[in-house]
C-alpha cells in the first residue's frame, strides 16, 4: 500500500472518462489499498482512481462512523447510476482534486448505484443523504466530470478565480 499524489484541477486526467476495469485480480486490488491509503491520508470519505492518476472506473468510499464502525465503507468498480430520484438535494460539496474549495451543489436526492467489488462480486447500493451525494461525486470522476460543473456559469468562474489565485500564493510561500 502507499500514498499516491491526488490529481488536481487543471490537470487532463480529470476531465476523461475512465476506462472499465476488465480483470479482477491482485493488481486491481492492489490499486483499491492505495486508493483507500491516500483517501485516509487526504482524510477524505471518497476517492476515484482518476484522481489518482488512473483511468479506470473505480471509486472507493468510507462513510463510517462510531455508532456502526463496520458500514460504510464501499469499493466500486465499473459503478453506474440506475435509477435516481426526482426529489433533489442542495448541500455544499469539496473536492480532493480541489482542495479548500467548495461550493452548493443540486443532486438527485436519492440513487440506486449498480458494479462489482474488487473480487468481481455484483454490488447494488440504495442511498440517500451524505452516501447519495458521495456516490453521485465519485461516478462523476469517473465520466470526468467535477463538483463545479454542476455550478451556475457565475459560481464556477468565481471559484476558478479563488482557485486559481490560491495556486499563485502556494506557488510562492
Amino acid at each position: 500500500m502507499a500514498v499516491r499524489r491526488i490529481v488536481l484541477l487543471g490537470e487532463e486526467i480529470l476531465r476523461e472518462p475512465g476506462v472499465e476495469v476488465e480483470a479482477f485480480d491482485d493488481e486491481l486490488r492492489s490499486l483499491v489499498a492505495d486508493m483507500q491509503e491516500t483517501m485516509y491520508f487526504a482524510e477524505g470519505i471518497g476517492l476515484a482512481a482518476p484522481q489518482i492518476g488512473v483511468s479506470l472506473r473505480v471509486c472507493v468510499l468510507d462513510l463510517r462512523d462510531e455508532d456502526d464502525p463496520e458500514a460504510g465503507r464501499w469499493v466500486l468498480v465499473n459503478p453506474v447510476v440506475v435509477e435516481s430520484s426526482d426529489e433533489e438535494d442542495k448541500a455544499p460539496e469539496g473536492c480532493l482534486s480541489v482542495p479548500d474549495m467548495e461550493d452548493v451543489v443540486t443532486r438527485p436526492a436519492r440513487v440506486t448505484v449498480s458494479g462489482f467489488d474488487a473480487q468481481g462480486e455484483a454490488v447494488e447500493i440504495e442511498a440517500d443523504e451524505l452516501l447519495a451525494r458521495a456516490l453521485q461525486h465519485e461516478i462523476d470522476h469517473l465520466d470526468g466530470v467535477l463538483f463545479i460543473d454542476h455550478l451556475s456559469t457565475f459560481k464556477r468562474r468565481a471559484l476558478l478565480k479563488k482557485w486559481k489565485k490560491s495556486q499563485k500564493e502556494g506557488a510562492k510561500g
